[in-house]
């Protein structure tokens, strides 16, 4: 074999030698982060919904473990889980499609100052008495970008 082949194969191995420590590496990420989350950890419930949402660290996407992580979450009062559980609902992703379900959601989070659950039910002070403004349709849109969004930000979160 010449020099160049050699080369080849040597960072073959060693691209696929890393790739397994990687692979390693996400599941112990998420097995220490499910086990948290299985002792009620909030934040680690959000990370695992997110991780599912994504599929990442290790896990394909699911839509419906995702939903059920993050209804764990969201049950705690955790805010930005709450406005993530009204996203779903109200594109029916891993949940069944239910605008009242939706809209319990983004009340919950309202009642904790949630600028963006004010503003998809249309209470943001910066709003009022400014143009008309066509909330459905800014509904619509931030519910298809939360899910992605807030996951990412969940798992940045340390």
């Amino acid at each position: 074999m010449d020099g160049r082949r050699v080369m080849k194969v040597v960072q073959i191995i060693i691209a696929g030698c890393l790739l397994v420590i990687s692979m390693n590496s996400f599941a112990d990420v998420f097995s220490d982060i499910k086990q948290q989350a299985e002792g009620g950890d909030a934040l680690a419930q959000a990370k695992i919904g997110a991780m599912y949402q994504l599929g990442r660290n290790g896990v394909g996407k699911d839509a419906q473990e995702s939903a059920n992580w993050m209804l764990k979450a969201a049950n705690q009062d955790m805010v930005e889980a709450q406005v993530f559980m009204a996203a779903l609902y109200d594109r029916g992703l891993g949940v069944k499609q239910n605008y009242t379900k939706a809209t319990e959601w983004y009340e919950k989070a309202a009642k904790q100052k949630h600028g963006t659950a004010l503003a998809i039910l249309g209470r943001n002070e910066v709003a009022k008495g400014g143009i008309a403004f066509d909330y459905k349709s800014m509904r619509l849109r931030a519910s298809k970008q939360i899910p992605v969004e807030y996951s990412k930000r969940f798992l940045r979160q340390k």
